[in-house]
């Protein structure tokens, strides 16, 4: 069975808004500074940090994306954005999903991702275990 993360920009976080395009920008943000750590490292690091490449299908209808793996232990990570209702208010997310075949790799990576993604936005991340991290501030 699948198991997903969710990222949700609630109130106090940085953006109020994210589309796809938005979460693209925020992986290659996450490349260029994985990028800038290899430079001090003397070490191609930005390739080992994400060993993916952004994917697009044409049935996915800029609904979602994935992230195909470039090593044995990496295959795929699907990302979509999306809206939800609590408390009358509508709450934007992005949605990491790990399908079936999904490796440790895979999950480790993701988990990565999120919190990476989460500590930028300033966000609420439900983790895939249930936990869920507060980026965000709150009162």
């Amino acid at each position: 069975m699948s198991q997903s993360a969710y990222i949700s920009l609630v109130q106090g976080s940085t953006l109020s808004e994210i589309d796809l395009n938005g979460v693209k920008e925020q992986l290659h943000h996450y490349q260029e500074q994985m990028s800038l750590t290899g430079q001090q490292l003397g070490y191609d690091y930005a390739e080992v940090a994400f060993p993916y490449s952004i994917e697009n299908k044409p049935e996915a209808k800029d609904q979602w994306f994935y992230l195909k793996g470039k090593a044995p232990q990496y295959r795929y990570i699907v990302v979509g954005t999306g809206k939800r209702e609590e408390e009358g208010a509508a709450v934007p997310f992005i949605q990491l999903v790990l399908p079936d075949d999904s490796t440790h790799g895979d999950k480790s990576k993701a988990n990565e991702l999120c919190k990476w993604i989460g500590k930028q936005l300033q966000a609420e991340v439900k983790m895939f275990n249930g936990r869920t991290i507060y980026f965000n501030p709150r009162k």
